[in-house]
């Protein structure tokens, strides 16, 4: 299906909900009621609806979700994300994670885009992209230091060493938004040289023991041992590898790392002062909140480094603003927030920005803005948990 038969499925769909919206009149006394016809997109079979829906954007399936009780159905069976995998369809899909205390529960956001351009400021051209709740089953209590993306799966990964020495490893399936729970691992901890780093443990007879390290496949969800010529880690061989666990907060070692192609692990021991690192390639891109600036390192080349050049058009953050880098199919969102004074500064509003990046040359990289909007208002009591994309 050609990009304009699908923008054109799009708009008959949305039709359909503005006609549902319509308030209904009430029939003449004079004229028969006639019965209601049904729309010629309600009348399509599954499969064919499957075939046009998995060629949509995702950010539109909450919209689409609203017509009716079958979409709604349809948007969310597994059918449809296989269809997506079959015709190369799958994209990434952003996921916030919030906190509103005194509430202990986690609440989780998706981004969408409004069929309206609904927006939350006084901005003249809007992006139509909203952050919008979405309703997570089996949610575990959040216990865990940092998340995991490897494909449609959100891992979430608790490296507490002060707290029980088993531990589960939780990860929430974006395709339906229900928690489920891969097998346990036990944790330990070692007194010898290695003091205060935190490993994942295996069936060894010493848990504290380097030898029974291990790294979970995601495929097989199964732990399998990390062979020891990969457990160092040196400077220029980052790319694509995934921190875990954080592990020493007194020298800032990181713990554990995992590459999900290779299925190996190494432990890290690096020490930075970075602000919401990001790694795109072999490029890691940051933001410096002393500064103001965002700044880029290659990985594979420890001496090649510089600023993000360009941004044109990219508002400047407040001192106080929360600054969060995501990776996102290759391009780079950047979330912020910042006091909605119409309401007496009691709110605040979260912004994001999509940054296309151009590596020009080997000491050059360029950020083009495509768009930035806000995208959820939320009370300044608020706490941002994590901001994280995966692969649907």
């Amino acid at each position: 299906m050609p990009p304009s038969s699908t923008a054109n499925l799009y708009r008959r769909i949305l039709l359909l909900i503005k006609k549902r919206k319509k308030k209904k009149k009430k029939p003449s006394p004079e004229l028969p009621q006639t019965p209601q016809q049904s729309t010629p997109i309600s009348l399509l079979p599954d499969d064919l609806l499957l075939t046009c829906f998995a060629r949509i954007s995702r950010s539109y399936y909450p919209t689409l979700s609203l017509v009716s009780k079958r979409f709604r159905s349809l948007l969310s069976s597994p059918e449809l994300y296989e269809t997506r995998s079959l015709i190369g369809r799958t994209e990434s899909c952003l996921y916030l994670c919030l906190r509103f205390p005194p509430d202990p529960n986690t609440r989780w956001f998706t981004l969408c885009r409004k069929p309206e351009f609904q927006t939350l400021t006084n901005k003249k051209k809007s992006s139509g992209n909203l952050l919008v709740p979405v309703s997570v089953l089996n949610a575990p209590p959040v216990d865990w230091t940092t998340l995991v993306a490897v494909g449609p799966y959100i891992y979430a990964i608790c490296g507490h060493v002060e707290k029980a020495p088993c531990s589960n490893v939780p990860f929430l399936d974006c395709r339906t938004h229900t928690w489920l729970e891969a097998p346990s691992l036990r944790l330990a901890y070692t007194d010898s040289e290695h003091d205060g780093k935190m490993y994942l443990a295996g069936n060894g007879e010493d848990p504290t023991s380097l030898n029974c390290i291990e790294v979970f496949n995601t495929k097989t969800r199964t732990w399998k041992p990390v062979p020891p010529g990969k457990r160092e880690l040196h400077g220029k061989n980052m790319e694509g590898k995934m921190i875990v666990a954080s592990v020493n907060k007194t020298t800032g070692e990181k713990g554990l790392a995992f590459k999900p192609k290779e299925r190996t692990g190494e432990l890290l021991g690096s020490n930075t002062d970075w602000d919401s690192p990001c790694m795109i390639g072999n490029i890691a891109y940051y933001y410096r909140s002393c500064s103001g600036e965002f700044e880029w390192f290659d990985t594979k080349n420890d001496d090649v480094f510089g600023k993000l050049q360009g941004l044109e058009g990219l508002p400047e953050f407040a001192g106080y603003s929360c600054v969060k880098l995501v990776e996102h199919g290759g391009k780079m969102l950047v979330l912020w927030d910042m006091y909605a004074p119409a309401s007496g500064f009691r709110e605040e509003i979260i912004w994001c920005a999509e940054i296309k990046l151009e590596r020009r040359s080997c000491e050059e990289i360029r950020g083009e803005v495509e768009w930035f909007d806000a995208v959820l208002k939320v009370p300044k009591s608020y706490e941002f948990m994590y901001a994280i994309s995966c692969t649907v």
